[in-house]
């Protein structure tokens, strides 16, 4: 990952972001659905069988789905910090704040980390640099939740990491409401107004944040619990609670039971998308709008026995499960369909990808990201940048670094302890060759990496 890219010259704050790179023409609106807790594998076009996401796999099928995404952070506020920043959990700030968390006591609220954290460069603030207009709609979670800040001009937000799905109370533009009805089509409803203000003569980025399927998983319209009341979930492979559950182990005493209720979530959340792209359709907005789909985090429901992300144990895990989420992009006539991109891709790439589609500057910052432009369009790196399949995870102390084979992880610096699993022929990740001599050479080159990548961004 050179650094040699980060040559822009700018300030820290959008106004005055020069030196843009021309984007393809035209510039694309862009939408950003942001699902609470969601997996990759819990989805249809990631190969699951039992949840039903027809509208998910829809927009994948219309557009490029990457494969192999991972977040940096398995757990929710450090993650979307990364997401928005485009920097590691040391870099933007929320790992001191995590770190002052215990595992032992995980926050269940998981509180917002401080409002220093106002102080980082978001891509809203270099795409309002960049002439766009800047919304926001649903689960913040990233410090200052009524009031976001960063160029974004309209607002609508959760008070916090958590919410009920019924009248929840939430804040417009600032301002306190107690609303009537269901979560998730609040969210939507309020983001749709924001498209009904937009016109075609400047472009715009839209952020609609789902808290859909974090817990607590009632309060969801009874429709979709009875579509899943008959079914076992036998092709998921969960297991009995494990001796190192933590987080949300209570879930783990009726596993098929929760996982009807969560499937039931992600459903309901399924169909928030026909609504929001019918607007774009009726605004005339549709054909120059790039939609983003990912998730902040994976989950396990009941996978490993254990139910959560990456505080589901002690220690902390990054099982595939957790690291790997959903990322489809959608341009309807500008990206390939039906497009499976097999490159490993994390977190930190979207901020330089979405600067370089939209013209607006990457801040003067040591980013580790690389803009995926070239991949999403179908055509071939350029020789001097050939797409590296090297991807890094940190969460307060523990490090994993995964290439398109093998994966490592370390905790307490190496102290242990540790993990490393070859994903060819272990893809459920049940056996731990760390010290297994025929592995010693391919760990030793990923802890190598890891220690630079820990030198130069953490």
């Amino acid at each position: 990952m050179s650094l040699s890219r980060r040559h822009f010259l700018c300030s820290s704050i959008a106004p005055a972001l020069t030196a843009k790179k021309q984007p393809p023409a035209p510039r694309p609106n862009i939408v950003l659905i942001v699902a609470d807790d969601l997996a990759a594998w819990m989805l249809g076009c990631y190969g699951n069988k039992e949840i039903k996401t027809p509208n998910i796999d829809l927009l994948a099928r219309g557009g490029v789905r990457f494969m192999n995404n991972f977040v940096v952070t398995p757990v929710c506020s450090a993650s979307r910090a990364t997401l928005f920043t485009g920097r590691t959990p040391r870099q933007h700030g929320v790992h001191d704040f995590l770190t002052a968390n215990p595992i032992a006591q995980p926050p269940q609220g998981q509180a917002a980390p401080p409002a220093s954290f106002a102080d980082e460069v978001m891509i809203s603030d270099a795409l309002a640099g960049a002439g766009y207009r800047c919304g926001y709609t649903g689960k913040w979670h990233m410090g200052g939740d009524e009031r976001p800040g960063h160029h974004y001009e309209f607002t609508y937000t959760m008070g916090g990491g958590s919410s009920r799905y019924q009248d929840p109370a939430m804040y417009l533009n600032g301002e306190r409401v107690q609303e009537k009805g269901y979560l998730a089509d609040l969210i939507t409803g309020k983001a749709c107004e924001f498209i009904d203000r937009q016109s075609k003569d400047k472009p715009f980025f839209l952020t609609v944040s789902h808290f859909n399927p974090h817990v607590p998983y009632d309060g969801h319209p009874a429709k979709y619990y009875e579509m899943y009341a008959k079914t076992d979930f036998s092709t998921f492979g969960w297991e009995p609670a494990a001796p190192n559950a933590l987080r949300e182990k209570d879930l783990l005493k009726d596993t098929v039971g929760n996982i009807r209720k969560c499937a039931a979530s992600v459903t309901a959340l399924d169909d928030q998308l026909p609504p929001l792209i019918a607007k774009l359709k009726q605004r005339g907005l549709w054909d120059n709008t790039l939609i983003i789909f990912t998730g902040d985090n994976g989950f396990l429901l009941g996978r490993h026995g254990l139910w959560s992300k990456g505080l589901a144990s002690d220690p902390i895990n990054m099982f595939e499960e957790v690291m790997a989420t959903p990322m489809i992009w959608n341009w309807p006539g500008k990206f390939p369909v039906e497009a499976a991109r097999p490159e490993l891709v994390s977190f930190v790439d979207v901020f330089p990808t979405l600067c370089e589609f939209s013209g607006a500057s990457v801040p003067p910052r040591n980013l580790p990201g690389r803009s995926y432009v070239n991949l999403l369009m179908g055509r071939p790196m350029p020789k001097k940048h050939k797409w590296k399949n090297l991807v890094f995870g940190h969460f307060r102390n523990t490090e994993m670094a995964r290439d398109d084979r093998f994966k490592v992880i370390v905790r307490n610096q190496g102290k242990g302890p540790n993990e490393f699993y070859d994903l060819k022929a272990d893809a459920r990740e049940k056996v731990n060759g760390f010290y297994n001599p025929q592995y010693s050479t391919v760990r030793d080159h990923l802890m190598q990496e890891l220690a630079g990548w820990r030198r130069t961004y953490a």
